[in-house]
């Protein structure tokens, strides 16, 4: 049976009783080191060189954000689960961001703390279900923000055949598709290209491919 290695960070020293109590019931769970601080953290990760640790957001001499980026830029191989009684969107994206792989809320129960630190262990991530929602509406947004900015200079006719201009149509059939004339679509293609900085058609197919310009399209974000 392997056995992982953890560390607890919380500056409540009864917190962190609790928890080792809590955790140390597991056979195949060993509590290595515990800190009340951020930089006690990152020096007793290093010392210690934890597979999990169980870290609080708010802490004395930085805060659990700052160090989970410490600790995984150091240790790569350490996971880091973010405990913490707060459930603002800001702090779970900067937790992500800053390589935690899982995120759960002090409420969680016993039984689901232990097998969010076993499937953290195992390399799994792993998201508190009463922020998922939120983190999924984020990403969605965040997602139609990089389209929206991709595509922002372009007019909806413009759009239009660039779209084409990326399923590999010519432009004698965009015009066919559009009732435009041949002119009119290579007027529209060099304004694509200028708008965009792009030099040729290819450049133009795969930029539109890379940014997703279907989705946008679907989506209905370009007739905004």
């Amino acid at each position: 049976m392997r056995t992982i290695r953890i560390m607890i960070v919380d500056d409540h020293e009864v917190v962190r009783v609790g928890l080792r109590a809590l955790l140390e019931r597991r056979p195949d769970f060993r509590v290595v080191a515990e800190a009340g601080s951020a930089e006690e953290a990152v020096q007793k990760a290093l010392d210690h060189r934890p597979d999990v640790v169980v870290m609080d957001i708010r802490l004395p001499g930085g805060n659990g954000i700052e160090a989970t980026r410490r600790i995984v830029e150091a240790l790569p191989e350490t996971r880091v689960i973010m405990l913490t009684s707060y459930a603002e969107d800001e702090l779970l994206l900067e937790a992500i961001e800053a390589g935690a792989s899982g995120y759960v809320l002090k409420q969680i129960g016993s039984d689901e703390l232990i097998m969010a630190i076993e499937r953290v262990a195992r390399g799994e991530a792993l998201i508190d279900p009463s922020v998922t929602p939120r983190l999924l509406r984020h990403v969605r947004a965040a997602r139609r923000s990089a389209m929206a900015s991709a595509f922002r200079d372009l007019t909806e006719q413009e759009l239009r055949v660039l779209a084409l201009i990326a399923e590999g149509k010519t432009n004698r059939e965009i015009a066919q598709i559009l009732f435009l004339s041949e002119g009119t679509v290579r007027n529209y293609v060099s304004s694509i290209l200028s708008k965009l900085g792009l030099s040729n058609r290819a450049e133009a197919a795969a930029y539109a491919v890379e940014h997703n310009i279907k989705a946008y399209l679907d989506e209905g974000l370009g007739s905004a």
